[in-house]
Formats: structure tokens, C-alpha cells, sequence
């Protein structure tokens, strides 16, 4: 989240210098309250987490244009998180795509990349070999460092008023069925 960095800046600074942002700090830790949502799912804190960091940042299309998960309400939303060189990633992006053209109306895939090792260059030519429906971003804004623990492919499912489902690490072998259950489950009647 962006107030999260900003914060963390605010307290490397000279005692002084906080001193004279008082104002400033007050006002950003009144936005940010703001911020917090009231996801109605038992959420664990983790996904109370990730369900905020999510709604509030933005990621970039292929395009350079910005995407927010807040421009997709009324469909089902799995922002998936990966990388070129990752196998796992890669088998379930048929499956993905399967379902986004068996849903076009209720289910929509973000696959963000991390852009730890892959340059945009390389997700470019990747997303032109393998032109899967769904819509490819880069994570500029690092959301996968403030969310993800462990590794990837990491997954994040939003309903359609844009709460977090669930997010989860990894493939299962029965991810298209997995997928499909929560598509008819939350899609909008």
C-alpha cells in the first residue's frame, strides 16, 4: 500500500523533521483508517490484509496503462501473481483462459507479473506467443513483496463488489474445477 511506504518513510526521518510533519502524519494515519475495508467474509489477518492492499493499488497493463481490481466490480477477479521462468504458473494459464471464455461475463483473470526477473520486454513477447484471453499488468507497484509469503503462483480471488474470497500459494491438479466452483458461487445472478 502506498500510505504503508509513506509511513515507513516518515519514521526514517530526523526527529526534528517529525516534528514539523506531525500535521502531515496525523492527516495520512486518518486517510489510511479510511482504507480499511469491512470485508464481510472471516477473513484470516493475512487476507484482511491482502484484501486492502489490493482494493487500494493499482497495477500496469501491457499498454502502460494503470489497472485497478476497483475498475472490475461485477465480476468474479483472480489476480494472479507469476513469473515467465515459473512451470507451475504456466500450467494453469490454460486452464485460466478456459474459464475466462466459458465466463466472459463473470469471471476476468489479472496475471501480474512480478517483475523480479522478467523485464516487461519479456512479458510482452511472452504474452504475444501464448495470447491467452485474460489481461496481463506488471507489478509496478510491488504488491506481490507486501503480500505474497511464500512464493508462486500466488492467487488472490475478489467477488464481484470487489472483496477477497480467498488467496492461495500454488497449483492443486484440480485448479479449472476449483476455479469454476468459486466462479459459480460468487458470479452476480
Amino acid at each position: 500500500m502506498k500510505l504503508n511506504r509513506i509511513f515507513k518513510w516518515l519514521m526514517m526521518q530526523k526527529p526534528t523533521m517529525l516534528k514539523n510533519l506531525l500535521p502531515v502524519y496525523i492527516l495520512l494515519f486518518l486517510i489510511s483508517s479510511c482504507d480499511s475495508r469491512n470485508n464481510p467474509r472471516d477473513l484470516s489477518p493475512q487476507d484482511q490484509e491482502i484484501d486492502t492492499i489490493i482494493w487500494n493499488t493499482t497495477f500496469q497493463d501491457l499498454e502502460g496503462n494503470e489497472l485497478s481490481v476497483q475498475d472490475l466490480s461485477g465480476k468474479v477477479v483472480m489476480v494472479d501473481f507469476w513469473e515467465t521462468w515459473c512451470s507451475p504458473c504456466l500450467q494453469v494459464f490454460p486452464a485460466l483462459d478456459s474459464l475466462q471464455n466459458e465466463y466472459p461475463e463473470d469471471f476476468v483473470v489479472i496475471a501480474v507479473n512480478l517483475n523480479n526477473s522478467d523485464t516487461v520486454e519479456e512479458v510482452v513477447n511472452f504474452s504475444q506467443n501464448r495470447p491467452y484471453s485474460f489481461t496481463y499488468a506488471i507489478d509496478d507497484n510491488k504488491v506481490g513483496d507486501e503480500i505474497i509469503t511464500i512464493g508462486i503462483p500466488f492467487k488472490v480471488f475478489l467477488d464481484p463488489e470487489g472483496y477477497v474470497i480467498k488467496s492461495e500459494l500454488g497449483i492443486t491438479g484440480t485448479d479449472y474445477q476449483d476455479i469454476k466452483e468459486i466462479i459459480e458461487q460468487y458470479k452476480t445472478p
